[in-house]
């Protein structure tokens, strides 16, 4: 499980070190996605695969479902580690992502997110003002 949050600066070169135990969980070879909120999602191939199966089962008949498919599957990247732990992050992700130097990384559980570290700061900044609000709307979470 991807859980945590570290702080990480992006090198010139689009490079970003990945923390050991999120590099441990994700397999040599794995997929970064354009995300939600202007964030990148990292995830290993077995997630990416049934994420995958998910936009493939979508109705292509509306529209939303063919424009999220088509983002999603045109914003992303297979990857690998260099020998240091780094990761080459694609120009248009970086792009959609806003990221400087600055990087936030953060787990979901079976995935992870990579996040401009002044997105990051706003998001958290405006979930952590509505949580309440945010929990009692939740439909199935009862813990």
């Amino acid at each position: 499980m991807f859980m945590g949050e570290s702080s990480h600066n992006l090198d010139p070169k689009g490079r970003l070190t990945i923390p050991a135990k999120f590099r441990n969980q994700l397999g040599e070879t794995f997929v970064i996605a354009k995300w939600m909120e202007h964030s990148l999602r990292a995830m290993p191939l077995d997630v990416w695969n049934k994420l995958e199966e998910q936009l493939n089962n979508l109705p292509i008949g509306k529209k939303d479902a063919r424009a999220f498919k088509r983002f999603v599957m045109a914003g992303s990247m297979q990857a690998e580690f260099d020998k240091q732990g780094r990761v080459i992050i694609a120009p248009n992700l970086k792009e959609h992502a806003e990221l400087a130097k600055e990087v936030v990384v953060t787990g979901v559980g079976d995935s992870f997110e990579i996040w401009s570290a002044e997105n990051w700061q706003a998001y958290t900044e405006e979930t952590a003002e509505n949580f309440d609000e945010i929990a009692e709307g939740l439909v199935d979470f009862d813990f």
